[in-house]
C-alpha cells in the first residue's frame, strides 16, 4: 500500500520503501521539505507494483527487513531492472553481512537506523544535485550476484565506530583496491582483512595471513615468495610462498612497517607487476593477489626515517580504515564480553556464565591496553576459573591481573561513607528525572551486590557466604532465586 504522493514540488522524484510508518513520514517531509516529489510504500511489493505502472524514481530509499520481500531482495529486483536507479538501503543491523550484502547487490549507499534527518537529505542531494536533469534509466538487466556468505560472527559492535567501519568493509569488500587498516594491537585488524575478503568477489579462493614481525628476517622473503630446492642450507624441496598460496585470493600483510627494505622493494614489484622469482628460481610466477597491509606503527614517520618505502607507502594505502582502541567504543564492551564468554564456555564444555551489573561495569572502566584481545583473553580465564556461574567484580579483577589481587585501575574505597553520597547522588538524579519504584530497585541492587560479594569471598559457598551476612542459607537461597528471575 502506497502513502499518497506529493506532486507539489518540481524536484526530482524520491520513493521511500519501509513497513515503518512513522520512518516513512518524517523521511518523506524531510525530503519534501527540500523540494523533492515523495512517493512512499510500505512494502517491496507495493513499490514493484507502482513501478509497472508509473515512471521510474530517480531515487529510492529501502528499509532492509521488511514482511515479505525485504529490501535486498527488492534491491535486486530493481537493478535487473532498472541497473542505474540509485538505491540507498537503511537498516538499523549494520554487520558486515548487512553492509556487504547491500553494496555487494548494488545499493548507492547504506544509511544506519536511527539516522539524523539532515544526513538523509544531504545524501539526497549528494545522489540529486540541485539542477541537474532526472536520469535517463535504461532498461538493461544486469547479471544475478550469486556469491555466498559466511554467517558466523566476526566482528562485533554497534557503537558508532563500528557502524561506519562496518559500512566502509561492506563497501570496500567490492572495490579491487588495496587496503592499509591501521590500529592499536589487538584492535581487530586480521578479522577486519578477514571480513574484506570473505564479502569480497574473491571470497571463493584463499585468504592467506603472515605476520612479517613474527617471522625471522632472513626467512620473510622465502615466506612470502617461495624457494626452490637447493637454493640456501636447508631448502631441501620446493616451498611454495604466500603468495602463490594466495593467488586469485587475498593476502593479508600484518605489522608491515616491521618488513625489512630489501624486501619493501620486492613486494613494490610484485604489487605493480603481479610477478615475482621464488628464492633461487628461475621462473617468472604470475600472480593475481589483492594485497591487504596492518600496522600499529606510523608508517608516515618510518618513512621520514627512511626506515620505510614512500613508494610502497602510496600503493598499500589506497584506501585507509582505522581501528578505533576499545576505550573509545566502551558500549561495545558488554556485546564482546557476552560474545567471548559464550564461546569459551562452549569451548571449556562447562555451563553457560553469566556477568553481573557490577563485574560488567568493571569491564567498561578498565582502560584496555591490549583492546579486544586482552578483553577476549580476560573472558577465557574467567570461563576457566570463575567458582561460580555468575561471575562478579572478584573475578574480573583475578582475570585482569592474571590472578593478582586488584586492577590498579580500581583502587579500594576507603571512605566507608563514600557510596552512601553516590547512592544519595544517584537517587536525587533519578527522582529528578521522574522515576518511580526508586526504593525496591536500590534493596533489589543492594542485595544483589551484597550476595555477589559474599559468593566471590567464599569461592560460591553459600552456607559460609549467608552465615557472613547474617542470613540464613534459605533466605540466600531464596534471594539468588528471585535475582536469577528477574534477569
Amino acid at each position: 500500500m502506497a502513502d499518497l504522493p506529493d506532486t507539489a514540488h518540481g524536484g526530482h522524484r524520491v520513493w521511500v520503501v519501509d513497513d515503518d510508518r512513522a520512518v516513512r513520514f518524517v523521511l518523506s517531509t524531510a525530503l519534501r521539505d527540500a523540494g523533492y516529489r515523495v512517493e512512499s510504500f510500505d512494502s517491496a511489493a507495493a513499490a514493484l507494483d507502482a513501478l509497472d505502472r508509473q515512471t521510474v524514481p530517480a531515487l529510492l530509499f529501502t528499509d532492509v527487513r521488511m514482511p515479505g520481500d525485504d529490501g535486498l531482495v527488492l534491491l535486486d529486483k530493481l537493478k535487473a531492472a532498472h541497473p542505474q536507479l540509485p538505491v540507498i538501503v537503511m537498516s538499523a543491523y549494520t554487520d558486515v553481512a548487512s553492509t556487504a550484502g547491500a553494496f555487494r547487490g548494488g545499493a548507492h549507499e547504506f544509511l544506519s537506523k536511527p539516522f539524523d534527518l539532515d544526513d538523509a537529505v544531504a545524501l539526497a542531494r549528494r545522489v540529486l544535485p540541485d539542477g541537474e536533469a532526472e536520469a535517463e534509466l535504461t532498461d538493461t538487466p544486469s547479471p544475478a550476484d550469486a556469491a555466498t556468505r559466511d554467517q558466523a560472527p566476526q566482528l562485533v559492535g554497534d557503537t558508532p565506530a563500528m557502524r561506519a567501519l562496518f559500512r566502509a568493509i561492506g563497501k570496500l569488500a567490492q572495490a579491487p583496491l588495496a587496503v592499509l587498516i591501521t590500529g592499536e594491537t589487538g584492535t581487530g585488524k586480521e578479522l577486519v582483512a578477514s571480513a574484506l575478503h570473505r564479502e569480497s568477489p574473491r571470497a571463493g579462493a584463499p585468504f592467506v595471513a603472515l605476520n612479517t614481525a613474527a617471522i625471522p628476517a632472513e626467512l620473510l622473503e622465502s615466506e612470502l615468495f617461495g624457494h626452490e630446492a637447493g637454493a640456501f642450507t636447508g631448502a631441501q624441496r620446493r616451498h611454495i610462498g604466500r603468495f602463490e598460496q594466495a593467488d586469485k585470493g587475498t593476502l593479508f600483510l600484518d605489522e608491515i612497517g616491521d618488513m625489512p627494505l630489501a624486501l619493501q622493494t620486492r613486494l613494490l614489484r610484485v604489487l605493480a607487476e603481479g610477478e615475482f622469482f621464488r628464492v633461487g628460481g628461475r621462473e617468472l610466477i604470475h600472480v593475481d593477489v589483492r594485497v591487504v597491509a596492518a600496522t600499529h606503527q606510523d608508517l608516515e614517520g618510518l618513512v621520514a626515517q627512511g626506515r620505510f618505502r614512500a613508494d610502497l607507502l602510496h600503493r598499500l594505502d589506497v584506501v585507509r580504515l582505522q581501528l578505533p582502541p576499545l576505550r573509545e567504543r566502551r558500549d561495545d564492551i558488554g556485546q564482546l564480553a557476552m560474545t567471548f564468554l559464550a564461546a569459551a564456555t562452549h569451548k571449556l564444555e562447562g555451563p553457560p556464565k553469566r556477568l553481573t551489573a557490577a563485574a560488567l561495569q568493571a569491564l567498561r572502566e578498565h582502560e584496555w591496553p591490549g583492546n579486544v584481545r586482552e578483553l577476549e583473553n580476560v573472558c577465557w580465564r574467567m570461563a576457566a576459573l570463575a567458582a561460580s556461574d555468575t561471575i562478579g567484580v572478584a573475578d574480573v579483577e583475578m582475570a585482569v591481573n592474571r590472578g593478582g589481587t586488584r586492577s590498579a585501575a580500581r583502587p579500594a574505597v576507603t571512605d566507608p561513607g563514600q557510596w552512601e553520597v553516590l547512592l544519595s547522588q544517584w537517587a536525587k538524579q533519578r527522582l529528578a528525572e521522574g522515576a518511580e519504584g526508586l526504593h525496591a530497585q536500590v534493596r533489589e541492587r543492594v542485595d544483589h551486590a551484597l550476595l555477589d560479594a559474599a559468593l566471590q569471598l567464599t569461592h560460591g559457598r553459600r552456607a559460609e557466604a549467608a552465615a557472613r551476612l547474617g542470613l540464613g542459607r534459605n533466605t540466600l537461597t531464596r534471594k539468588l532465586g528471585a535475582g536469577r528471575r528477574r534477569s
